[in-house]
């Protein structure tokens, strides 16, 4: 009898200790979450943008950078995961990858066949297929063509000078 005694306040003393050790493990992650959104923010805010209502307003001029260029989109295989700039590929913003532009760069990618364009942030490297230049968010591809069957167009890519 005094052993299962032994046994169930021993039980209840681990339970105990777990639900306290529990608690603060979240509250470190809700934390570190926090911290991570106050970081982003202030990211944001240097790249010089001004959000007006639901667009982004970019302050400096666009200087051409390539024309004719191969822009491709990214693959959805990719999407959740971690790009070369540490930020996690989300296949619904308007990002992008590029051999050699900076991460951060933002570039205006019109396509020459319809006139179209888009804005994207450089966030990643790639594309590693010989003949493209950039490789596109999914939302940003399906921004520029008409086409959506395939999986590449002709653009011109224009950088953002400050």
């Amino acid at each position: 009898m005094k052993k299962n005694l032994i046994y169930l306040f021993s039980f209840l003393f681990l339970l105990v200790g777990l639900s306290s050790f529990t608690k603060s493990f979240d509250s470190k992650v809700k934390k570190e979450k926090n911290k991570q959104q106050q970081d982003t923010t202030k990211t944001n805010k240097a790249v010089s943008t001004q959000e007006a209502d639901t667009a982004i307003v970019y302050k400096g001029k666009f200087k051409p950078f390539k024309n004719k260029a191969h822009a491709s989109y990214y693959n959805d295989k990719f999407n959740g995961r971690r790009t070369a700039s540490g930020k996690i590929y989300d296949k619904n913003k308007l990002t992008a990858a590029h051999k050699k532009l900076p991460f951060g760069s933002i570039v205006r990618v019109t396509n020459e066949a319809n006139g179209k364009s888009v804005i994207v942030e450089i966030t990643d490297r790639g594309p590693f297929v010989k003949g493209r230049e950039i490789d596109l968010s999914r939302k940003a591809f399906m921004t520029i063509t008409e086409n959506k069957n395939t999986g590449r167009v002709i653009a011109t890519i224009e950088l953002l000078q400050k």
